[in-house]
Parts: C-alpha cells; sequence; structure tokens
C-alpha cells in the first residue's frame, strides 16, 4: 500500500511531530502545557483524524508528550531537543494482526475516551494509537458503536459488591450509589451513552442495578414503586455526572477552565445583580464571601442523604406493613 506524503516526500504525521517539536524545543510549549488535541490537529494542519491521532502516538511513543485522564495530551516533564531535520525513517509496519485483541482495542478506545472525551474516539483513531491497519479493529468488532457498548461494560464491571451484602437497605443503597458515582468519575463519557427512556442494557450495568433493586426488594414497594426509587437514584448519579463530561468538554474547547469562565462572566454576573430584578439572587450572591464553590462531589452526597431521607419514611412505612 502506496503511504501518503507530501511535496517534500515526507509523511503528513511526521510534519506535524516536527512542528510540535520545534514548539517544545522553543519553548512555546512547557512541560505540563496542553497541546493541540486530536481534533485541533486535525483542523490546524488540515488532516484526517487518523493521521493527527497518528502524530500524537508518535510524540507520545517518543516521550514528548503524555496523556493525562480528563485533562488530554500535554508536554511530559522532561522534553529532548527537536533533532536535526532529516529525511525520516519509514514508519513501522502495522502489527501483525494476531497481537490485537478485543481487549487490547477496548482498553486503548477507553484511554481515548478517558482523555479527550468520547467525541474524539474514532475506529481510525483507535487503530492509529495501536499502530495498526485502519481496518484491522473490524475484524475484532463492527462498528465504533458496538465498540463504545464493550467499552461501558468493561467500565461498569471495574468494580463489583460483597458477596456478603449488608442487611440494612440504607447502607446497601450508599454502597451501590457511591461504587456507581466512583465509576463516572473515572470515565465521564459514560453519562453520555444513555437516557433513562433508552438505557443501556450491558451486562455490568444490570450487576449495579441488580444490587440496588436488592436492597429495596422485601420491604413491601410495589413493583412500580420499588422501580421508581431505583431510577430515582440512579438519575441523582448519572444526572450530575453528565456534568463531569461537559465541563471537560467545555474546557478543552476553549482553554479556559471553570473559575477563568466564571471570571469572564463577571460583568454579566454583575449585571443581573444590580438590575434588581432578581432581589434574592443578589442577596444569596451577596452572602457568599469567597464566592460559590460548585462541588459536584459534595452536592452528590448532599443530595443522596436528602433523597434517602425523604424515602426513609415510606420504605420503613411499607416494611412495618409487610
Amino acid at each position: 500500500m502506496t503511504r501518503a506524503t507530501d511535496a517534500t516526500g515526507e509523511p503528513p504525521y511526521m510534519r506535524i511531530v516536527a512542528e510540535i517539536r520545534r514548539r517544545i524545543a522553543d519553548g512555546e510549549l512547557a512541560p505540563g502545557d496542553r497541546v493541540p488535541s486530536t481534533r485541533q490537529v486535525a483542523g490546524e494542519w488540515g488532516v484526517a483524524l487518523a493521521t493527527a491521532t497518528k502524530a500524537l502516538t508518535t510524540l507520545r511513543l517518543g516521550g514528548l508528550v503524555e496523556t493525562r485522564p480528563r485533562i488530554g495530551t500535554v508536554v511530559a516533564g522532561t522534553a529532548p531537543a527537536a533533532p536535526a531535520r532529516r529525511r525520516p525513517s519509514p514508519a513501522p509496519e502495522p502489527e501483525q494482526e494476531q497481537e490485537l485483541s478485543l481487549d487490547r482495542i477496548v482498553r486503548t478506545a477507553t484511554e481515548i475516551a478517558d482523555a479527550e472525551g468520547i467525541s474524539a474516539l474514532s475506529m481510525r483513531g483507535v487503530a492509529a494509537r495501536l499502530g495498526v491497519a485502519a481496518m484491522s479493529t473490524y475484524r475484532y468488532v463492527p462498528s465504533k458503536e458496538d465498540l463504545v457498548l464493550h467499552m461501558a461494560d468493561a467500565a461498569f464491571g471495574e468494580e463489583s459488591y460483597p458477596a456478603d451484602a449488608p442487611e440494612d437497605w440504607r447502607t446497601r443503597i450508599e454502597l451501590g450509589t457511591r461504587t456507581l458515582w466512583s465509576l463516572y468519575r473515572k470515565h465521564p463519557w459514560l453519562a453520555q451513552l444513555g437516557s433513562l427512556t433508552r438505557p443501556l442494557l450491558v451486562p455490568n450495568l444490570m450487576v449495579h442495578g441488580e444490587w440496588m433493586l436488592g436492597a429495596l426488594d422485601g420491604h413491601g414497594l410495589d413493583p412500580t414503586t420499588l422501580f421508581d426509587i431505583h431510577v430515582l437514584l440512579y438519575s441523582h448519579v448519572q444526572g450530575l455526572a453528565g456534568h463531569l463530561e461537559m465541563e471537560a468538554h467545555a474546557e478543552a474547547s476553549t482553554g479556559q477552565s471553570e473559575d477563568q469562565w466564571m471570571d469572564s462572566r463577571a460583568p454579566a454576573l454583575q449585571g443581573l445583580v444590580e438590575s434588581g430584578r432578581f432581589p434574592t439572587f443578589a442577596k444569596m450572591v451577596g452572602s457568599f464571601t469567597d464566592g460559590y464553590d460548585l462541588n459536584l462531589d459534595a452536592l452528590f452526597e448532599f443530595g443522596l442523604k436528602a433523597l434517602l431521607d425523604g424515602l426513609t419514611p415510606l420504605i420503613e412505612k411499607q416494611k412495618a406493613v409487610a
């Protein structure tokens, strides 16, 4: 197969590698600085996502950059100087397909989604990260949609529950919801994959559902009420987790942290406060001595306690009747 080259005979991905090397060597990009994402590379150099992925993978394998979950690709701690310009050596041939496996493909795809979000995931990008021919991955998984299901199932399977379940329903619910929250925390893209009306139907998510349903069963609740409570608890976890992915995507696309974004909106906020139309809002904002710190972990715990406190009388009453 003929490899694509530019007018200089150099593969396009090597031009990108050389330019990012130069930026690092010249100090334009310092250790810890974020380098362009896959999509930004594709846009800046006018190449396909697979080519952009190959360039970043080459830099990563050379120790110039490293991938950090929910941050993206950053300059590694110590970057070697850019080498003298020369005609690049031929790119290594793809790995033998027998070295591939569904597990490797899923793990690699998960690394991409963890670092850059689910929107950055593509079958070609996974193949480029693995260093194999673009079509090789299709021998193991037929489509991106199927790959995402495998990724979700593997992610939800990273945590399990003790064989001896706590007898107290509330303790069991707390363990189940906190376990789910930790998984969404680790893999924020999970919150984007299914809705309450069209849920993910993968075995390892069902493991968590079975744990929660088992905690509520046997307390005299009718089936509809029991399942409504289960859905409500799950939506608390998934609903808050959705903001993890949205914030990571917003920060990656704008280059602004949450605090930086809020600082840039200070004039608009001040205008709302001083308009006189929202007196309660103005009073609340004025009462925050150091501003309002939106902590999703604390909000998760606060919401979980409020939900369980509200549900306790219903569940205990039905248990007593039963």
